[in-house]
């Protein structure tokens, strides 16, 4: 944002009642698609959420269609944070934009923050977040009214379809080994199970833990839709960076979890299926369809910075970044589906 969209935010605000006095922004978060600021007002704190600058893929920035999804799931066992006013007027600070609460916590990136570094850390934190995704899962949509954000047939057979495309679409150069991944996840389609809401990005860099040790709000939900829960469990244990993987940009959020004392992948869908009674048989094909999305969604991302619609330097290493997912997801077709 810019400062002479400022005070168009501050009447917006004051009509909507958040807060009062002068505004102060600042970026929060990873800040690579959906862009979050948090406001300072009069003592208070907000945080902001608007679609990234620059061309956009459709409901994929849907920062409005977020915000009701966090209205629904307010009365669930989840946390989320409170919806405080939503914006459809582009001319405010030039694009949709919601306001929420300000939740206090940390992310788990490069490595433990000191309040939450002691002893079992890791595996309470892995234990959290894996249980916490069973939660999710566990939701009746219709009862939660989040049945109106997504179909319940035919969900994988969607991702391939709207994935293909976008590579179609973001591609700044050939990418072969996403189009053979794309094959590989084709042929070997598993049958989904019931389908429950998913959150479509859950992942431990998503996630904010408050001290003491606990997981005080789940983030970004513009991915979110009812569609196969093992899409998000593939999602999670894909993302959980390991001792000894190739490094790639999504690993690279959550470093973390490579240092040794973390569970590992295994033991993270272990805790999942324990807590959600689902069986993980094929797993292998939702880390595989992980991995290939992130490298699809992320050349846009490249695509953008090649542009210069964007000058975020996470987006500078994509260049190299995407085609390194490319072929860890490539990799992962070489591994027998469970």
């Amino acid at each position: 944002m810019v400062d002479s969209e400022i005070p168009a935010l501050v009447d917006f605000l004051d009509a909507e009642k958040v807060g009062a006095g002068p505004v102060s922004l600042a970026p929060i978060g990873d800040g690579h698609s959906n862009l979050s600021y948090l406001v300072e007002r009069g003592g208070e704190r907000f945080v902001l959420r608007r679609p990234p600058h620059g061309q956009i893929s459709g409901s994929a920035n849907d920062v409005l269609r977020e915000s009701r999804i966090l209205e629904a799931l307010a009365g669930t066992t989840v946390p989320v944070p409170a919806v405080l006013a939503r914006c459809e007027d582009e001319g405010v600070i030039g694009a949709p934009f919601y306001v929420m609460s300000f939740v206090a916590g940390t992310t788990v990136g490069d490595g433990l923050p000191a309040e939450l570094d002691a002893p079992g850390a890791p595996a309470r934190i892995a234990t959290t977040l894996a249980r916490t995704l069973a939660e999710l899962h566990a939701i009746d949509p219709a009862a939660a009214g989040l049945d109106a954000f997504g179909r319940p047939s035919g969900y994988l057979e969607r991702q391939l379809r709207r994935f293909g495309s976008l590579l179609e679409e973001n591609a700044t150069r050939p990418l072969p080994q996403l189009e053979e991944v794309a094959a590989w996840l084709a042929e070997n389609l598993p049958a989904s199970p019931p389908a429950t809401f998913v959150h479509g990005d859950y992942r431990l860099g998503n996630v904010l833990f408050g001290a003491p040790l606990r997981l005080a709000v789940v983030l970004d939900w513009e991915l979110a839709t009812v569609g196969d829960p093992l899409a998000d469990v593939g999602y999670m244990t894909a993302m959980w960076a390991a001792p000894g993987d190739a490094p790639n940009p999504m690993f690279a959020l959550s470093r973390a979890t490579a240092r040794g004392d973390f569970p590992d992948r295994e033991e993270l869908a272990r805790i999942y299926a324990e807590a959600s009674g689902r069986e993980l048989g094929a797993l292998r094909w939702y880390q595989v369809l992980a991995l290939w999305k992130s490298a699809i969604f992320l050349e846009g991302s490249n695509r953008r910075y090649q542009a210069g619609d964007s000058a975020d330097p996470y987006f500078a290493g994509l260049a190299e970044g995407v085609p390194a997912l490319a072929r860890a997801a490539h990799e992962w077709t070489r591994k027998a589906v469970a």
